[in-house]
């Protein structure tokens, strides 16, 4: 048997994001595993700019979802004041968005526009698994999500959690079988989500999902540099969630 760490993510409003060219920012139905390993190193402390870790946390667990609601999508048609970076040696840093609207006099600010997509009442329970060498346990993991670090949200800080992730590590032959085993609390505020059709599943290359693909999609959701947002390609697998025997 192997095991699996599982917890569920919901709230209002999440985004996960899809490859954005310009200034539409689109976002899938259902969480990368970057945005997953994102809240991981999240909640182990790890920042942004160390790279390395990053890389072997993606490189050290496997990663399937479950999307029990893929909600409803909504769009926000977004403004906002920026100022010029300047290039080469002129090139500027802000430390804080606070800098980058109070450095420059009002004038030389720029307005970008932009259309932001996010999913409303999404719900999706994640599992994660061992693979060579991990740099924790899936234990550490769990316990990592119940006292983070860094605040925890949804594909941006707009997003908060809904709910507790009620993160938990569970022993099973397959991820079907897994996710099964999990308990979850029956949280009042699930009970009335729009029904948005049959859970599906979502998982990697290598995994012992215990149900046969339906399809075979490429995602380019694994962090090479978190810094210059550049992504690496892998395939998921997809298929209809079976109901319950």
């Amino acid at each position: 048997m192997k095991e699996y760490m599982i917890f569920r993510l919901y709230g209002p409003m999440a985004s996960w994001g899809d490859i954005a060219v310009g200034e539409v920012r689109p976002s899938y139905t259902h969480p990368s595993k970057s945005a997953v390993l994102g809240l991981i190193a999240a909640a182990l402390g790890i920042s942004r700019d160390q790279e390395s870790l990053h890389r072997r946390l993606a490189d050290s667990y496997g990663f399937a979802v479950r999307i029990d609601n893929v909600g409803q999508p909504l769009s926000d048609y977004h403004t906002a004041q920026v100022p010029p970076s300047g290039t080469g040696r002129k090139r500027t840093i802000f430390a804080t968005r606070r800098d980058e609207v109070v450095t420059l006099p009002r004038e030389k600010l720029k307005t970008i526009i932009s259309k932001r997509d996010y999913r409303m009442d999404t719900l999706a329970t994640v599992v994660l698994w061992e693979r060579a060498s991990p740099p924790h346990s899936l234990e550490k993991l769990a316990e990592a999500l119940q006292h983070p670090g860094y605040v925890l949200y949804l594909g941006r800080k707009s997003c908060p959690l809904g709910l507790p992730m009620e993160a938990q590590v569970v022993a099973a032959d397959t991820l079907l079988e897994a996710l099964r085993k999990a308990k979850f609390t029956d949280f009042v505020e699930l009970r009335n989500l729009p029904d948005t059709g049959r859970s599906a599943l979502y998982w990697e290359e290598n995994a012992n999902a215990g149900i046969q693909p339906q399809h075979t999609f490429e995602r380019r959701d694994i962090p090479l540099s978190r810094l210059r947002w550049q992504f690496d390609v892998r395939l998921e697998y997809h298929a209809s969630y079976p109901a319950e025997d």
